[in-house]
Formats: C-alpha cells, structure tokens, sequence
C-alpha cells in the first residue's frame, strides 16, 4: 500500500486509489493512514468525525464507513490472485481498527527517517550530508499535510505536528547550508520565510546571518529591529538571548560570523 499525507490525501493499493472522496470517510482514512500499524479506537475516530455533537447512530455509522474502504480495498485486488483480504488490511481489533503497515510505503514515515539521518549527520558535523538528506525529506512534502482533508479534532492536531516537524527540518536544512557557505544562494528562499513567519526567531537569525555574510550587514541589523518591533506589538516581548547576542555580534563585527566550518547558530541562537 502506497500512503501520501504530506500534500493531498493518496492512499493507493495495488496502484489502485482507495480514498473515498466523501468527507467523513475520508477522515477515517487519513487517521488511520496516519497511525498505521497501530490501532486507532473507536472513540477516537468518532472524536474526530463529530467532535462533541456524537449522533446515537455513530457507531452503527462508522462501521458503514469501514465497510466502504474494505469494499475498496477487495475491489483494488480483485483478478490480482492477492492472499490478502481486505479484513486483513483494515482489520478490527481491541475496540479499534488497525490499518496493517505490512507492504506499507508512507511519504510520512520516510520523511521521518530521512530527517532523523540529516539531523544526526548536522549533529555530527557533517554539513553536506545533513543538507542532502534534510532537502531530500523536504522534497517529499507536496504542499501543506493533508490539504485536501477537512480535519476535526484529532486530525487537526497530527497535521499541525506534521507541520511543525517541516518547520524544524527546514532549519536544519537551512543551518546545514549556512554552514557549507551558501549564504548568498539562501537569501531569496529566507526573505520569504521571514515575511510568511514574522515572529520565527531561528529563521530571522539565519536571515540576518544570510545577510551579514552577504555583505548587507545594515539589512541584517534591520531585519533585527523589525522583528523586535513585531514581538513587541503583537506579544509584548523582547527578542531571545540568543538572538539579542547575534545582534550584538553583528554590531561589535565579531570574527565568529565570519564563514568557518562550524555550527554558525549554535554559537549566537541555541547556546545559553
């Protein structure tokens, strides 16, 4: 089984889609999706189909939703002599379903495990590797997680971790890059970041070190004081220590800013 949940919804068995284009049942499908390989409970499920507004035929409702997907599913192999059936794939089991992760190939999991690689080669030192491996789980992301997907409460949740966790990888990518000297080639993918996520402290430090390092150090110590000005309106808070010292470093030209094959935001924006 193919499973995509970072863009639109794609479930594929044997080539074939088995994603309903109703909304309910498509839910169910993309939690289940998401937690294969793991029992996803009955409540759960009607948690994220109804929220706190669970009809009295909910159960009896989403049994018929099972019953739709497993239809799929044995009709994906139909003529194909598979041993599977479709109880097997989608299987119920301690006061849940499961869909099995046997044959499994989710953009999800893979995306995890290329993250988790290029994370542990940036801690390693190993900036190359670490921007191959972090751009190449990016590359997975076909758009925002699950768009075309209307999420209730549990859904909603799984979809802004996901999102999260791009956030946190394209750092990393961006820090690896930094690291590898491509400052000037950074600067137009990190004015809009900036501009999409005005109060991300990391992504306008790596901004202004883009910018110090390209030569456009007045544009670095703007892109501070507008930041500053945006927390300060919106929270009412001041920049992190860590960025405070960055800012400083730029004013007094501290030698550390210069290009060295060292991790540039370890030294200014993750050390206390």
């Amino acid at each position: 089984m193919e499973i995509k949940v970072l863009g639109p919804l794609e479930v594929r068995e044997n080539g074939v889609s088995v994603a309903p284009s109703a909304g309910k049942p498509r839910q169910v499908l993309a939690l289940l999706a998401l937690r294969a390989g793991h029992v996803v409970p009955v409540p759960t499920l009607m948690d994220e189909i109804w929220g706190d507004r669970i009809p009295q035929s909910a159960v009896t409702t989403l049994q018929t939703y099972i019953l739709q997907l497993r239809r799929k599913l044995s009709a994906a192999h139909a003529g194909t002599g598979s041993g599977r059936s479709s109880k097997e794939i989608l299987a119920t089991a301690y006061g849940g379903y499961l869909l099995t992760r046997e044959g499994t190939d989710s953009d999800a999991a893979e995306f995890e495990r290329l993250a988790a690689r290029g994370s542990a080669a940036l801690e390693q030192g190993d900036a190359r590797a670490a921007a191959t491996l972090l751009a190449r789980a990016l590359g997975l992301w076909r758009g925002p997680a699950l768009v075309d997907v209307q999420p209730g409460n549990i859904l909603g949740l799984e979809v802004q971790g996901l999102e999260e966790a791009r956030m946190q990888v394209l750092s990393q990518r961006i820090e690896a890059d930094l690291r590898l000297g491509r400052h000037a080639v950074l600067l137009r993918e990190l004015r809009v970041l900036v501009a999409q996520h005005p109060l991300q402290e990391t992504l306008c430090g790596q901004f202004m070190l883009a910018l110090y390092r390209a030569g456009s150090a007045w544009r670095a110590l703007e892109a501070y004081q507008r930041l500053r000005r945006t927390l300060s309106d919106e929270l009412g808070i001041e920049p992190s220590p860590q960025l405070k010292r960055l800012h400083q470093a730029m004013l007094t030209g501290d030698p550390a800013l210069t290009p060295e094959p060292v991790s540039l935001m370890e030294s200014f924006l993750m050390t206390g």
